[in-house]
């Protein structure tokens, strides 16, 4: 008995160990780095204004390769998209966002992850925000707190995704993507 459990324990930890290292070589990526941006005079749809919101964000790469904006979906944050099963896949070496050549922004959307939200204190005084309020707060972002003046990719899953579509509407007249 005791030799089958052996073996048996054996033969389990060689099946889960090439996988292991799968994971750990897919998530292999530059470190990433945490940010925070103050927006100010940030005017919602509402006609609501905050003197100041504040925009979380993380950044993988270096400033000298070709912007590219992660957006996350609805209940997530940057941290979500860093995930083996996504940022593990996208952003090593070799890979399609390969953080060698790209500067990966991902910013937490209003509401989201270390971004301002109601919960940080106003509550039910927060302004009212929609979809449009969140691009306009990852335009803002971009191109006055990180300087980027050129994206060369904007993508997301769920929420992320939809916000893309408004990057692509809202932005048009301002900025070529």
């Amino acid at each position: 008995m005791k030799t089958c459990c052996a073996v048996l324990s054996a033969v389990l930890l060689s099946i889960s160990l090439p996988a292991i290292s799968i994971s750990a070589t897919a998530a292999d990526y530059p470190a990433p780095k945490q940010g925070d941006w103050i927006a100010r005079d940030f005017k919602f749809h509402t006609g609501e204004a905050m003197p100041e919101l504040r925009l979380h964000y993380t950044t993988v790469g270096e400033p000298s390769g070709q912007p590219v904006l992660v957006l996350h979906g609805s209940g997530g944050s940057a941290a979500s998209m860093l995930a083996a099963n996504f940022g593990g896949e996208l952003f090593g070496a070799g890979q399609p966002l390969d953080a060698s050549k790209y500067y990966i922004i991902i910013p937490d959307s209003i509401g989201h992850g270390k971004s301002s939200k109601p919960s940080d204190g106003m509550k039910t005084s927060f302004p009212k925000y929609d979809y449009d309020d969140m691009v306009e707060a990852q335009y803002r972002l971009v191109t006055e707190g990180l300087g980027v003046k050129h994206l060369r990719l904007v993508i997301g899953n769920s929420m992320g995704g939809m916000h893309t579509w408004l990057w692509a509407r809202n932005t048009r007249k301002r900025w070529m993507l």
